[in-house]
This record gives C-alpha cells, sequence and structure tokens, in this order.
C-alpha cells in the first residue's frame, strides 16, 4: 500500500452491478463491524491516537467516524426508497463532526455497537430491496453524480474498507 490516503484505491463507480456484487457488498457491509471490532476492541488509548499518515484521523476518531457515516449510508439508503422526493441526500460536514467531543474523547465500544447494529439492519434491508428500489436515485452534490441504490452500497462498502485499510496501516499492519 504505497498510497496512504486512498490505501484500496478511490471509490470508481460502475454503471451497473450484478446481483452477485449486490450479495458479495451485503456480506461485506454485514461482516465487516467484526473486522473493525478484531482490529480496535483490544487498543489501548496509546493505540486509539495513531493515525496512518501525517495529519489524518486517529484511529479514534475512524471508529467513530465510520460509525456514523454507516448510520448515514443506511438513512439515505432508507430515505431514497421510501420517499419519492428524496434527490438531495442527508450531508454532514465530516471534518467538523471529526473534531466534536464525542469523536476525540470517547470510547470506542459504543460506536463499534452502533456499526454492529446499523449494519446488520442496512445488509437487512438492502436484500429486501427489487430492481425498482435498487433504481431510485439521488444526487450527491460532494461527488457531482447521480447514485441509485446499487451503487450507494458499493459506495458504502468501498468507505468501510477504505477506512479499515487506514486503521491497518495505522496500526503498522
Amino acid at each position: 500500500m504505497t498510497d496512504r490516503k486512498f490505501p484500496i484505491g478511490p471509490f470508481v463507480l460502475k454503471d451497473d452491478y450484478s446481483p452477485a456484487e449486490i450479495e458479495s457488498f451485503i456480506q461485506i457491509i454485514k461482516n465487516s463491524a467484526s473486522e473493525y471490532r478484531k482490529l480496535a476492541e483490544n487498543l489501548g488509548d496509546e493505540d486509539l491516537t495513531k493515525t496512518y499518515r501525517e495529519g489524518s484521523w486517529d484511529i479514534r476518531q475512524l471508529i467513530h467516524h465510520v460509525a456514523d457515516i454507516a448510520l448515514l449510508h443506511y438513512f439515505r439508503m432508507k430515505k431514497a426508497v421510501t420517499e419519492p422526493d428524496y434527490k438531495d441526500p442527508t450531508m454532514i460536514n465530516m471534518d467538523s463532526w471529526a473534531v466534536t467531543s464525542d469523536s476525540l474523547e470517547m470510547p470506542i465500544a459504543e460506536s463499534l455497537q452502533i456499526l454492529a447494529g446499523t449494519n446488520q439492519r442496512y445488509a437487512y434491508f438492502a436484500a429486501s430491496l427489487d430492481e425498482e428500489a435498487f433504481g431510485k436515485a439521488y444526487f450527491h452534490p460532494l461527488r457531482k453524480i447521480w447514485l441509485n441504490q446499487k451503487q450507494a452500497l458499493a459506495m458504502s462498502v468501498w468507505h468501510l474498507q477504505h477506512h479499515l485499510a487506514h486503521i491497518k496501516l495505522a496500526l503498522g499492519e
């Protein structure tokens, strides 16, 4: 991994994803919390302050961020599927969220629980979608693209794996 900012590469959007890819995405979402837990649950405060590159978020911030974004991705999908006028997704200022007291100081156990619970719900919900629901799209203002729900799943999986790789880099793995 030579690129410490994008250790798994940048997110690459495809026009469509096969049923096998969607099933793989759902399994990754379902299982990712246990991967995060294995990496992080026994880390001490000193370990949680490690970063993967100069100026980056530390492991504690990454864990809290991943839990926050898992909630956001699930929320966006549910709104896109259930609300016909949902075209502009809920956005957050990630950098501002990363420097709030809960992101900087709180133990990670609760965020690991949030990630586990949210991802189970997200995976279950995604597995229930039909082609019509997967086709519902919203405009992502930061990426300047329209995302359908298959693409949103792909982005969620990339995000989970992206930050998991960051934590491994911070830990020297």
